[in-house]
């Protein structure tokens, strides 16, 4: 029996009304969640292979919205997997669903990791997210999960249409009182499709949102947080082991409706349609990588970690050199890449830019 260290369970409630997806179509239609979890249980029977995990991840939305007896269909489904002693299990919660009975059976079911989307406490930007924060209830509601589990992540959003910086350090204050061991952060996206696209939201000044990412590096690094990877900071020992699997290019098992998995030297993609997924018509696409691909992947991901890439290591896992595929020379030359104590990484004044340096590791070969 091998290892796959991490497995994605997605529960796809959204509230965002688009026409991206049929995530939405889920949230008010108790029997639509039913079927879902049914199907999403014929298909971890079907491929789940009884590999060793080393972490679970439950997300997607707001899976803490399933009832009661539905968060027990999910919880008899996750305990037919084979999980190391030392795991990490994690399940995303809306703040408003947080109660004492959620947190008791969250513990009941082996879970060990909270992330809250909390995103904002600015109540003008409650409408973009469709989501309606009160302070003194996250507050309340933090103080109450600590009780019961002490790893816990909660995620910020910036970037929003006419944010100010003083928003965001608003923002900022109120996190860092809430004193949680792991902070995630996001730029708003407008994807295309969804209500904020279609209404010709402009986004912010491209200058003032880079602004505002290195002010809350140096807010967060000045409070003990590591940054650790490009959108991710942590207390010591508090990094989220899930995502680790990703960054590092290592496989693992993705399950549900629009989910990705990278199994057995294979990249998938399950479908968005729900239609297709409950009739058992679970993958969109699959890929066998190459090694080309491979060492393209190692390399976007692993530059996504603030530590970068152990040259040592790619060559053991490749055999190649990083700088006989990549043309690493000329970045460094650039100033883009960092090639120094036997690591390859972004510096940390061009992560902002981070997506146009990684474009240049696909098809990046030097042969």
């Amino acid at each position: 029996m091998k290892e796959i260290k991490s497995l994605y369970l997605h529960i796809p409630f959204c509230m965002q009304i688009c026409s991206y997806c049929d995530f939405c179509k889920m949230f008010y239609n108790e029997k639509m969640v039913n079927d879902y979890l049914e199907e999403l249980e014929k298909e971890i029977t079907k491929n789940y292979q009884n590999d060793i995990l080393k972490t679970i991840y439950i997300g997607g939305g707001t899976p803490s919205s399933l009832k009661d007896y539905q968060l027990d269909k999910l919880f008899f489904i996750t305990d037919k997997f084979n999980i190391e002693k030392e795991y990490e299990f994690t399940f995303e919660c809306n703040i408003s669903d947080i109660n004492k009975e959620l947190l008791e059976k969250l513990k009941e079911n082996k879970v060990n990791r909270i992330s809250i989307g909390i995103e904002t406490i600015n109540e003008k930007f409650y409408e973009l997210i469709n989501r309606y924060n009160d302070k003194e209830d996250i507050k309340e509601k933090i103080k109450l999960t600590k009780k019961y589990f002490n790893n816990i992540n909660i995620d910020l959003m910036y970037g929003f249409p006419n944010e100010t910086l003083n928003d965001l350090i608003n923002d900022l204050e109120f996190f860092k009182d809430l004193d949680v061991p792991h902070i995630s952060i996001y730029s708003l996206i407008l994807e295309e499709n969804t209500k904020l696209y279609i209404n010709n939201t402009k986004p912010l000044d491209e200058e003032l949102e880079s602004n505002m990412y290195y002010y809350i590096i140096n807010y967060l690094k000045k409070l003990g947080y590591k940054h650790y990877e490009i959108s991710n900071f942590s207390k010591e020992g508090y990094e989220s082991k899930h995502n680790l699997t990703y960054w590092n290019n290592e496989e693992y098992y993705g399950f549900g409706l629009s989910s990705g998995g990278y199994v057995n030297n294979k990249r998938y993609t399950n479908t968005r349609s729900l239609n297709n997924y409950l009739k058992g018509n679970y993958k969109l696409e699959e890929e066998e990588l190459d090694l080309q691909t491979k060492m393209e992947n190692e390399m976007i991901l692993g530059l996504r970690k603030m530590i970068g890439i152990k040259k040592d290591e790619f060559f053991l896992k490749y055999n190649f050199k990083i700088e006989d595929i990549f043309d690493i020379m000329n970045m460094v030359d650039k100033k883009l890449i960092e090639d120094r104590e036997g690591y390859i990484r972004i510096p940390e004044d061009k992560l902002y830019l981070s997506n146009s340096i990684l474009v240049n590791f696909i098809g990046g070969s030097n042969e």
